[in-house]
């Protein structure tokens, strides 16, 4: 509580009002340099920008750091009263507990509506009323198969419903696939997520509106799930080896070939997958929307966002360069230079007209589908329930716990985690 308490008072002392964005053209800002602080997939090339640069008069000072390394440095940066950046990365999974604190500034009627409106995930970043960060990389689950193994054995149709998805299953490992499904089933965000993404394919939600658990029971859809997923260990649809990987690791498997159904499949990794340089299966895989059990596709996204520090030294210049980077051109730029798929639905349907996005269609049909993992905005508790989601369910998939034990486990973290 005393932590809380020295947030609350550092956030009235550093807010203050962000400038409005200026008009094209306008370089109020010109000969600041600001400090952008961004993960490796988030760092921009030099030609970029320059080219902002060139436009607004304003220098930026990329830092690159790991995911993990720029969480840390936020925490302890914000705690000191010291700015991280100008511009720093904002995780989907941090929401709750930045927005809590106060530390970022609040962007709504700052960044121009059509903006806003263009950019679905925007809700994602949104907690008690308060928009803190612009999303810049979209990422959205999908269900994604290599189609020349779905040919090879019989398969003419992406499956709908889960039923559907384990018959696929089932027919691939007869066809000669050894393991079909990838799925990550260590202690690590990967497992939870995917975990997540299973409990809405089966037609429920973690939580209610008042955070009470909503998967402890046999018939809900967070326990179909996770027996869902136990099964199709014990049943060899999953590589054992999973219990010991991270998501990135086990997709591995679908680009080596070796698998035929990424689960809880990224939608830019699409582009990876069809790079040769990347990839053995380049030009066999496609999308398809998620299977559901109501036969409703959903999907929930978790992408990364662009926010300013409450106590950043150059705010309006910040923003100018916010507002840059969520135009669509600018957007496609940087997927074409990084891979960053847009979180700009216009960027997306103009690549996908030009035949520049693998399964455009499907993501375009997807993104309509996208949630909120947490309709109130992600909780500053997030990380440690987390944890003990993915702990459980690597047990559960080891057969160190049962299903029913497991979900218990998963339940108590949960009540734990919000009392701290």
């Amino acid at each position: 509580m005393k932590l809380r308490a020295t947030l609350l008072a550092f956030s009235v002392l550093c807010s203050f009002a962000v400038p409005a964005a200026h008009a094209a053209g306008d370089q109020p800002y010109a000969g600041q340099t600001i400090t952008v602080l961004l993960p490796p997939w988030g760092t921009l090339p030099k030609a970029m920008t320059d080219a902002f640069k060139a436009k607004t008069g304003i220098t930026v000072d990329m830092q690159t750091q790991g995911w993990d390394q720029i969480h840390a440095k936020i925490l302890t940066a914000m705690i000191a009263n010291n700015p991280p950046a100008d511009v720093s990365e904002v995780d989907w999974s941090w929401v709750g507990q930045f927005g809590a604190a106060g530390w970022f500034e609040p962007l709504q009627g700052k960044v121009p509506a059509p903006v806003v409106q263009d950019i679905a995930s925007d809700k994602i970043f949104t907690i008690d009323g308060k928009l803190i960060a612009m999303p810049y990389n979209n990422d959205f689950r999908v269900l994604i198969v290599n189609k020349a193994m779905f040919d090879k054995a019989g398969i003419t149709q992406m499956p709908t419903t889960m039923d559907e998805l384990w018959a696929d299953a089932v027919a691939l490992k007869k066809s000669g696939v050894t393991y079909p499904i990838a799925l990550p089933l260590s202690a690590n965000e990967g497992t939870s997520t995917a975990w997540y993404l299973l409990t809405k394919a089966f037609g429920g939600d973690l939580f209610d509106a008042s955070m009470k658990p909503e998967f402890t029971t046999p018939d809900s859809a967070g326990y179909k799930a996770l027996d869902w997923i136990v099964k199709a260990a014990k049943a060899g649809l999953i590589d054992p080896a999973s219990t010991g990987l991270t998501d990135v690791q086990v997709q591995a498997f679908l680009s080596g070939g070796q698998a035929a159904i990424d689960l809880a499949g990224w939608a830019g990794n699409l582009t990876v997958y069809n790079d040769p340089s990347k990839s053995k299966v380049a030009g066999h895989v496609v999308a398809a929307l998620m299977p559901s059990a109501t036969g409703h596709s959903r999907s929930f996204g978790l992408p990364e966002a662009l926010g300013i520090p409450a106590n950043a030294k150059h705010k309006g210049a910040a923003l100018a360069f916010i507002d840059w980077w969520m135009q669509p051109a600018v957007q496609i730029e940087a997927y074409k230079a990084l891979g960053d798929l847009p979180t700009s639905t216009a960027a997306l349907s103009d690549l996908s007209k030009e035949g520049k996005l693998p399964s455009g269609d499907v993501l375009l049909k997807q993104i309509p589908t996208v949630e909120p993992l947490f309709a109130q905005g992600t909780p500053e508790w997030y990380p440690q329930f987390s944890a003990g989601v993915s702990s459980a369910i690597n047990q559960a998939a080891k057969g160190q716990l049962t299903v029913a034990q497991a979900i218990a486990q998963i339940a108590a973290q949960a009540k734990k985690a919000q009392s701290q």
